[in-house]
């Protein structure tokens, strides 16, 4: 391979340090997006319109997880683990009305203030220097959602 070759590969598809024999790839990320479902009623204190008035969804809810590195499986995590920290979250939402669960108490139960929540308590579950919840998506209707990430 001529040398402006081995610049080209070097410079666009990964560094070879020449001294150690060590390959650095750039900075690489894994993504791994988990759905589940979840049916509760809510109302929206202070909104002019229907969603003022008590009514429910069978929500639809995506969580998407980052990872850095894979374990030694070749795994960044189990998709279980993830699906257990998800169901664990909803599972507290379940068939409620969930302006009588907090913060709801406080704060409208809108699509984004849920989203949070849920954000929230999968990430106490799954966050830990590798792993990162990236975002909730937390659907009310098939054309409607709202998305909560850091």
């Amino acid at each position: 391979m001529c040398f402006c070759k081995a610049f080209f590969f070097s410079v666009f598809f990964f560094q070879i340090d020449i001294f150690t024999s060590i390959i650095y790839y750039p900075s690489t990320m894994y993504e791994l997006v988990v759905e589940s479902r979840f049916a509760a009623a809510h109302q929206l204190r202070g909104y002019k319109g229907k969603c003022e008035n008590l009514h429910g969804h069978n929500w639809r809810v995506t969580v998407a997880v980052t990872a850095e590195r894979l374990n030694d499986q070749g795994l960044a995590i189990d998709f279980a683990d993830v699906k257990k920290a998800l169901r664990d979250a909803l599972d507290q939402l379940e068939h409620t009305f969930l302006n009588d669960i907090f913060p709801f108490t406080q704060i409208n139960p809108s699509s984004e203030n849920v989203a949070k929540w849920i954000y929230d308590h999968v990430g106490k579950k799954i966050n830990n220097g590798n792993l990162e919840v990236s975002s909730i998506t937390v659907w009310e209707s098939e054309s409607a959602s709202a998305s909560y990430f850091e």
